[in-house]
């Protein structure tokens, strides 16, 4: 197969900073994309809907003159979100859902959920009136493996949380964990989940062998390689509850390459080209466009792109760094050759 064409996909989860470093590369999901739903987690976070259309407005300004590509506002929750900005996020038809951050799970949660049970009236407002719930699914409790973490938060909380809440649509992020998987696919069609392309391409070993190389460094973090295989069988199996969601996350260089190693791949510029490496070897080039294409629209109940995008079978060089702001940002398999290429989409 030289080439492949699918439907125009979208991204489900998406880390696009701000300001000048998002106008640096924001065009690299947009050339792949349809639509992209964008994070909340900037500094400070966006949690009002005024907050989350300015963001908005800021990403379609920062796009190349003829991009065409739809930001999906996600609003940060917190333990004083108000009912009432729950409503009017409901009535924006550019707001997508709510993001769950537990506090201090991830880059700029601090300002995130200190307690499931502190935040019931919000769930039952979202559940009223139809708002997805997105979930960073780890506790963050310092006695837990951080390996463990998101196994213990799916017993601890996201079971509690679907029984209380059954109209609730929920979509477990960047899904890490073979109970993970087994957990969405025990939910009805309420219940979905993101998979990454670096949860599929690696395991914990590309973190630690060899040093630490924090280039591969994310929240949550590379699990076994059995945990590896179960994504890639969920991801492959054409099931509608996964769907793509890279969870690009970008950091300058020396904010990754030092005490720090802020948590987070930046997968953007590769993204279609990494999830058809994970798709080729695990011999399931024909499942890619329900998987990137098909099951998020269907599951947010909304249509599905027009358009087209083709990736070509040839080997190229990706680069050692790229612009970002004032520093470099180094992507993933920087240096490293890939034998799928993406041209710009149609439509």
């Amino acid at each position: 197969m030289d080439s492949i064409t699918l439907a125009t996909p979208d991204d489900w989860h998406l880390h696009l900073r701000d300001g000048a470093a998002m106008a640096d590369i924001v065009d690299h999901s947009a050339r792949q994309f349809g639509r992209a739903v964008v994070m909340p987690n900037l500094k400070p976070p966006v949690t009002t809907t005024a907050a989350a259309l300015e963001y908005r407005g800021r990403i379609l300004a920062a796009l190349p003159e003829g991009a065409r590509f739809e930001p999906l506002m996600a609003l940060y929750l917190t333990d004083a979100t108000p009912a009432e900005e729950i409503r009017r996020a409901a009535e924006a038809p550019e707001i997508i859902g709510f993001k769950l951050y537990p506090a201090g799970a991830t880059t700029h949660s601090e300002a995130g959920v200190t307690g499931i049970e502190k935040i019931h009236w919000a769930l039952e407002a979202l559940e009223r009136h139809g708002v997805p719930l997105l979930v960073h699914g780890e506790v963050t409790d310092p006695d837990v493996d951080i390996f463990d973490r998101e196994a213990r938060f799916i017993e601890s909380v996201l079971e509690p949380l679907v029984r209380r809440f059954p109209a609730l649509r929920i979509v477990l992020e960047h899904v890490t964990t073979k109970e993970g998987v087994e957990f969405v696919q025990s939910c009805g069609p309420r219940v979905g989940a993101t998979i990454t392309a670096h949860h599929l391409l690696y395991n914990r070993n590309a973190l630690l062998t060899g040093g630490i190389r924090p280039h591969h460094y994310c929240l949550p973090v590379l699990k076994r390689e059995s945990h590896r295989q179960a994504l890639v069988a969920a991801a492959t199996s054409g099931d509608a509850h996964f769907f793509l969601g890279t969870d690009s996350a970008p950091h300058a260089r020396p904010q990754k390459e030092s005490a720090c190693g802020c948590a987070g791949c930046y997968t953007a510029l590769t993204a279609m080209e990494l999830y058809a490496l994970a798709f080729e070897r695990a011999g399931a080039l024909h499942m890619l466009e329900r998987f990137a294409s098909h099951n998020g629209a269907d599951f947010y109940g909304i249509p599905r792109n027009g358009g087209t995008l083709t990736l070509h079978r040839t080997t190229w060089q990706v680069p050692e760094t790229l612009a970002f702001g004032p520093e470099r940002l180094v992507p993933a398999m920087a240096g490293e050759s890939l034998t799928w290429r993406a041209s710009r989409r149609s439509g």
